[in-house]
This record gives C-alpha cells, structure tokens and sequence, in this order.
C-alpha cells in the first residue's frame, strides 16, 4: 500500500492510499474533474507525488431571449 499524493502545480488536490500507483499518461478524474498524469515521483518507499494536469472548466452564462416574454 502507498500513500499518493496528487497534485496540480504545487496544490495539493487529493492524497490517497492505493495499491496501485497510476502511470504517466493515465486519464483520471479527481473531485468530478478530468486530468491526465503528467508525472510521477516517488518520495520514499510509502510516499508518491503525482503530477496531473486538470482540463479547464468553461463557465458559460446563459442568453436570456427577454424578446418572448409577455409585457
């Protein structure tokens, strides 16, 4: 069992106790978000820190039609 740290730039996003460590290129979903493993260090023989890089979020607002509304 390993203790994986997973991190986005220097955040820390999730640490986790797998028995399996991902591989570099592995598809992840991390808190709802999908990323990708850039790299991965091993601290010491527990300890692993896993680079992943996120997809960005689109946050796009809404068109109101105001023209259909009754007056």
């Amino acid at each position: 069992m390993n203790v994986v740290y997973f991190f986005e730039n220097k955040n820390l996003l999730l640490s986790q106790l797998l028995k399996h460590v991902p591989s570099v290129g592995e598809d992840l979903t991390i808190k709802g978000r999908k990323g990708k493993v850039s790299s991965v260090n091993s601290v010491d023989e527990n300890s692993i820190h896993v680079q992943v890089i996120l997809e960005k979020v689109n946050k796009s607002k809404l068109i109101v039609d105001n023209s259909k509304k009754k007056k």
